[in-house]
């Protein structure tokens, strides 16, 4: 497994990258609310990455998506498909997923959003996915095994009764969209991958309610739960410092540190 390390002047441009990512989500939450449509969110998105941040949505044509975002819904794990004939509904939770490139770089981060007034298990389903992102970003130094991060998030799911999804992972980031090394988040082996300064990867662990198996639709994109459970996700990117963890993609609004040292 070959992972790239990246130099002083690619871990400023993949800062730059990863701060106009976080701005996406940040501007798009007041948007966020009943009687909205998916498609007009994607829109959104769109139009600021463009026309504000003279950025490119890294989606649109990969693999042959067409949108900016991925927006998926209560039971939708991941790549939900942004659509103009699909409303918010009061209660609903959401993930949008966004990944901006600028001067060659990728910055790739979602975040749940809750429309109206949430559940209780819709809300602490969020909040229990965010805490397992934050706990596996605390551990994070040069010397420590790959594999440390999904054991934690496992560890911190678990505790709530919930799950972490299997079928999908984060990954190295960086002038390439999904690079070396996958990032699992449940106790699984990593190859022997210990992590250095100067690796930057992506954590996003995709959290269920009920059981960890999944289902993709026939679009070939939407991935839902397998026993109709909600799901949630939060996604980061980091990068591996010198002592620590630098978060590339934290929005101005997170009660966490963008620098940890140990």
């Amino acid at each position: 497994m070959s992972i790239k390390l990246k130099t002083p002047a690619e871990i400023e441009k993949m800062r730059i990258a990863g701060k106009l990512a976080a701005e996406v989500l940040e501007m798009i939450e007041p948007y966020v609310k009943p009687g909205i449509t998916t498609g007009e969110l994607d829109k959104i998105c769109y139009d600021h990455i463009v026309n504000v941040q003279k950025a490119i949505p890294a989606n649109i044509g990969y693999h042959g998506y067409q949108h900016t975002s991925c927006i998926s819904i209560n039971d939708v794990v991941c790549h939900g498909i942004p659509s103009f004939d699909k409303k918010l509904k009061d209660g609903d939770i959401l993930n949008i997923d966004v990944t901006v490139i600028k001067d060659g770089y990728h910055g790739d981060t979602s975040r749940m959003y809750i429309a109206g007034k949430p559940t209780i298990v819709g809300e602490k389903l969020c909040q229990v996915a965010q805490e397992s992102l934050y706990e596996a970003i605390r551990i994070i130094k040069p010397g420590i095994r790959l594999k440390e991060i999904g054991k934690t998030i496992q560890k911190h799911v678990d505790k709530f009764g919930f799950s972490s999804v299997r079928e999908y992972c984060g990954h190295g980031i960086g002038e390439v969209y999904h690079d070396e090394p996958q990032v699992l988040h449940y106790d699984a082996d990593d190859g022997g991958v210990i992590l250095k300064p100067g690796m930057t990867f992506t954590i996003e662990p995709m959290i269920n309610t009920g059981d960890w198996r999944t289902r993709t639709m026939k679009d070939g994109w939407t991935v839902k739960t397998k026993d109709h459970g909600l799901s949630a996700q939060y996604e980061h990117t980091i990068l591996v410092t010198d002592n620590g963890v630098e978060v590339l993609t934290l929005r101005s609004n997170e009660n966490f540190p963008r620098i940890i040292e140990h």
